[in-house]
């Protein structure tokens, strides 16, 4: 093997240097509410009236309740959901919409909007999002692509981007139809889209909102969504309800730094289904401090340096949203470079992750807390390497 091919692979083990630590401190929970599990007490699930029903925390990335999650069925006005996002996606919200004929007199919930009437985009959301209004959604439709069947091919383009892979819409409403469906886990998935976007998300969490008409105040808007009412953590979400697919319903709720969304569909007594499971789902999880900046510290091997070590350590607090039951998280870490000297006191040389399993829970940046100097007087140890492999 040539010097050259050597040398490479030393520094290529040197880059990509990994470190795997069980830290059994930062693995348990010391307090949680009846299920025993590791010697952490859990609360038993909660017993829900909806067909098919899902609790999801976007954070941790982790179902942590599900019931029929994979059935397809219809969703009522929680098809909204993805219209409103598609349209905070394509539209400016000071944009004026003249209201299209093909908008008007859709049955179910409305606006009552009239061909030619003038509204922004961001009215529309409001109408669509805290009324649930039919006829603001397919005005919203029509704005972004021409047509309500224009846009539910994109309404199905965009859920497959986001692995809602098992939904499929015909229009921008949620009004019946065969062909209109999703799943209580694909619904999770949109609404964790939708929630990460802020305009979004500043909408949903609104009780009330008022449209003005040229000055004067004709629609007063009150958001269907009730949790926010009855629930103290609610920020969001929709509603949606048809005699074919019943009561349906998505909330979102946080708590001391934990969020979780709630999906609901075909729920006779879905308010109860969502604080039983928001509550059994705030009792599982806690936002947890799993480091101080400086806490974890540990030394490495350095090339060509007066010391033939550097000691690295976190230079950020590192947080993350974890179950009470938790496993031991594992220490891994990857440099950005080579370990050679110079290294400066502070220089970031790579990332230090904390690891539940394959999935990274919290990261910070790898710095030096000294400085290691250029050996004087003898060389370093790619210049001895790269000297032996040339003879």
């Amino acid at each position: 093997m040539k010097h050259s091919a050597i040398l490479k692979i030393l520094a290529l083990l040197l880059f990509f240097g990994a470190l795997h630590i069980s830290l059994p401190v930062l693995a348990k929970a010391t307090d949680a509410p009846s299920t025993v599990n590791g010697g952490i007490e859990l609360p038993s699930p909660p017993s829900v009236s909806a067909r098919c029903a899902v609790l999801y925390c976007p954070e941790a990335d982790t179902v942590l309740y599900e019931r029929n999650g994979e059935v397809r069925c219809g969703m009522a006005s929680t098809t909204k959901i993805l219209t409103a996002l598609i349209a905070i996606e394509c539209l400016p919200l000071s944009m004026p919409i003249s209201i299209p004929k093909e908008a008007c007199g859709i049955e179910g919930s409305s606006l009552y909007l009239q061909a030619g009437e003038i509204l922004t985009v961001e009215q529309l959301l409001y109408g669509v999002l805290l009324r649930s209004a039919n006829d603001a959604a397919s005005a919203l439709a029509i704005a972004c692509d021409g047509s309500v069947e224009a846009f539910a091919e994109h309404m199905n383009r965009r859920a497959a981007e986001l692995g809602a892979i098992d939904s499929h819409f015909v229009n921008p409403h949620g009004l019946d139809d065969p062909a209109h469906y999703t799943t209580a886990l694909d619904l999770s998935k949109l609404t964790r889209a939708a929630m990460e976007n802020e305009t979004f998300r500043s909408i949903v969490c609104q009780k009330t909102y008022t449209i003005p008409s040229d000055g004067e105040i004709y629609r007063v808007l009150q958001n269907h969504n009730k949790l926010l009412w009855r629930y103290p953590d609610a920020i969001g979400v929709k509603t949606g309800f048809t005699k074919k697919c019943g009561r349906c319903l998505v909330s979102a709720a946080e708590r001391d730094g934990v969020e979780l969304y709630a999906v609901t569909l075909d729920a006779p007594s879905d308010w109860s289904d969502h604080k039983a499971l928001l509550d059994y789902g705030f009792s599982l999880m806690e936002n947890k401090k799993l480091a101080e900046t400086g806490d974890l510290l540990f030394s490495a091997p350095v090339a060509g340096g007066k010391t033939d070590q550097v000691y690295l350590t976190n230079n950020e607090e590192m947080r993350a949203v974890l179950r009470r039951d938790a496993p031991c998280l594992t220490l891994r870490y990857e440099y950005n470079r080579p370990l050679t000297a110079p290294i400066r006191k502070g220089e970031v040389l790579g990332t230090v992750y904390l690891m539940e399993g394959d999935k990274v829970r919290a990261s910070s940046s790898l710095v030096a807390q000294r400085a290691v100097d250029p050996a004087l007087g003898r060389r370093s140890l790619l210049s001895r390497l790269t000297k032996l492999f040339h003879k």
